[in-house]
């Protein structure tokens, strides 16, 4: 299906800046839309960030004015660029991708990186 692997989480002090990448291989023919989720201990997962087709973007309330996704020419990798980050936005940060695999679309998830921002 998709592999999805995420790089640049870590540790950073508030109004810090993180720039989070995830790479996308597989045997997929498309993938129309990839994002950005996070879950921070004792809370549900949520949305951060979306692109479709890279063109459209959609945040989250809390981010948005802050982060930044973005997603390369070649549409296999997404980038969030988190900028004035602040102590709830710590959470284990996740990679989602819409692909098309042999006729379905199918939803995966990379593993996870951890953002902790904190004095």
């Amino acid at each position: 299906q998709v592999q999805l692997v995420e790089s640049g989480g870590g540790l950073v002090q508030p109004g810090g800046s993180l720039r989070l990448s995830c790479a996308a291989s597989g045997s997929f023919v498309s993938i129309p839309g990839m994002g950005w989720y996070r879950q921070a201990p004792g809370k549900q997962r949520e949305l951060v960030a979306t692109e479709s087709n890279g063109a459209s973007t959609a945040y989250a309330d809390s981010v948005k004015g802050r982060f930044t996704i973005s997603r390369d020419n070649a549409k296999n990798t997404v980038s969030l660029q988190m900028n004035s980050l602040k102590p709830e936005d710590t959470a284990v940060y996740y990679c989602n991708a819409r692909a098309w695999v042999r006729g379905s679309l199918i939803v995966s998830w990379g593993q996870g990186t951890q953002v902790t921002v904190s004095s």
